[in-house]
């Protein structure tokens, strides 16, 4: 009895162990398989999309708004005009021809949010400034953008704007990647382009950029870095230079990064990075830098330190907090509002993506005369 007792107990004792070490090998394939996913290094995967929706090769900035001004009390109309003659032609170049500077491929991520044009506004009129530079946007969706395209052309900027959708395995994932599948986009644009000269450099279209970084990373040998301001706990990522050599890094989160550095602290030239035609940045979020720097072969002896020895902040990471979109309740003939400015306000924010117009939900919309609340159709009654 007690012998039978002892052999269902080792049965049983036998199918538990199995069972452990069935979960355990199963947790163990996951969890390998997962990181080999994460680390996948290919130029293109089959499920990424890439779209070429506008492209200007044309360099045609104008001074905004310059001519429509009057001239102060202290300023001499002729001496503004000649002024203004010695200006345009350094603003207006082709990037098809041979540059007298490097040129500076700068790589916008952007997505539609109702944010996404007043960034885009933000960010172009800082460019406007920079000359010898190629702005490529890269958008997170699938269909060309024609609102986002109508901002980009008006900065006279020579532009590319690209459709980049972040795969839809990646977006599922509680901490989405996002971004990368937009600078991938712009590698494979670079490469398929052949452009291999000039200097390749990643921003945000939230981040604030003082106009001397440009003049600071335009002639990058291999691979420069400077100070980020605005990040992590320590308010600042940056490297660590001694007797004008990087020997380190300062940054509030390490997580076991070979290059713990912002997207926005370094820049690479293209030369360099034509040395390797693979190197691409994985769908791994928090690793995309540390992992496209590790891409590239780079070594602690290449980077250029910028930025005075990196002790000057020239890119915050500032961020704009995202907001919902709301709908505000019109409950009217929408087309009567066209009577007023108030029609072609709403559309365009509409368009935009800042706000939706319902007539069943939502805000209702109301307006102010003289400190009193009266509906939209009092201008109608």
């Amino acid at each position: 009895m007690a012998s039978a007792r002892t052999s269902v107990f080792r049965r049983k004792s036998s199918g538990f162990i199995v069972l452990i070490i069935f979960v355990f090998v199963t947790l163990f394939f996951f969890y390998d398989k997962e990181d080999d996913f994460e680390k996948e290094y290919p130029l293109l995967l089959v499920n990424e999309q890439l779209v070429i929706c506008f492209e200007n090769g044309t360099d045609y900035r104008k001074l905004p708004y310059i001519t429509e001004s009057p001239p102060t009390t202290e300023q001499d109309p002729l001496t503004t005009q000649r002024n203004i003659r010695r200006l345009l032609p350094t603003l207006h170049r082709t990037t098809t021809g041979d540059a007298a500077e490097p040129m500076i491929y700068f790589v916008t991520p952007t997505y539609p949010r109702r944010e996404q044009i007043a960034e885009i506004i933000r960010l172009g009129q800082t460019l406007m400034h920079v000359p010898y530079l190629h702005w490529i946007v890269a958008d997170d969706t699938d269909t060309c953008s024609q609102t986002l395209n109508h901002h980009l052309k008006k900065f006279g900027i020579p532009y590319t704007q690209l459709a980049s959708p972040m795969p839809e395995v990646y977006r599922a994932r509680k901490n989405a990647p996002r971004g990368v599948a937009n600078r991938r986009a712009a590698l494979n644009w670079i490469r398929t382009n052949g452009k291999k000269s000039g200097v390749l450099y990643f921003g945000d279209d939230d981040n604030t950029f003082e106009l001397k970084l440009f003049s600071e990373i335009r002639y990058t040998k291999k691979v420069s870095m400077f100070p980020v301001g605005l990040i992590g706990d320590y308010a600042v990522s940056t490297p660590i230079v001694r007797n004008g050599r990087v020997e380190g890094f300062f940054d509030s989160w390490p997580a076991k990064r070979k290059w713990p550095v912002d997207m926005a602290g370094f820049a690479v030239s293209l030369e360099y990075l034509a040395l390797s035609p693979n190197a691409t940045m994985p769908f791994r979020a928090g690793y995309e830098e540390d992992e496209f720097l590790k891409s590239i072969g780079l070594k602690l002896q290449d980077i250029e330190p910028k930025a005075n020895n990196c002790t000057e902040i020239l890119v915050w990471h500032t961020q704009t907090k995202s907001s919902k979109a709301p709908t505000v309740r019109i409950s009217m003939d929408r087309q009567k509002l066209d009577r007023l400015n108030l029609g072609t306000v709403l559309k365009q924010l509409e368009t935009m993506g800042v706000n939706r117009i319902s007539e069943t939900e939502g805000t209702t919309a109301q307006a102010i005369v003289e400190g009193s609340v009266k509906p939209l159709s009092y201008w109608f009654s």
